[in-house]
Parts: C-alpha cells; structure tokens; sequence
C-alpha cells in the first residue's frame, strides 16, 4: 500500500461521533470507512481515467491526416 496522506475534514461533531461509534460497531474505524468511501466515491470513473491515460501512452500514434471513409475501408 502507497504511502497515506493526511487530509483536515469539517463536519458536524455529533456526525463525527455517531460515524464512529457505527464504524466501531462495525469493527472498524472512521478513517477506515472514510478510505473505503473515497474508494467507492471514485470507482466509477476509473475507466475514464485509465482511458485517458491509455491515450496518453498511445499519442505517438497519430495518423498525421484525418482519412477519407473509403481510405477507412480499403484493406
């Protein structure tokens, strides 16, 4: 696992204790859950993001002209 950083969060302090007392229910702990949601929070856009990254690996490959569709289709 990469090195965690340390980010200052604002909330409530009645939120912030009751999220405790559930993750320690839970057998878990606040910062725990909080990695887990933060996890969730971006899953959705991995995709896109190793995408983006994929076609940044790939930029060398530019064609150097847009082609004609029957320049597309000839084999």
């Amino acid at each position: 696992m990469a090195m965690l950083k340390n980010i200052t969060l604002s909330a409530d302090p009645e939120l912030i204790e009751l999220a405790r007392k559930k993750a320690a229910k839970e057998n878990s702990t606040l910062n725990a859950q909080f990695r887990n949601w933060l996890e969730q929070y971006i899953s959705s856009d991995r995709p896109a993001i190793n995408y983006e990254s994929l076609m940044d690996k790939l930029d060398y490959g530019q064609p150097g002209k847009k082609f004609s569709r029957t320049e597309m289709n000839e084999r």
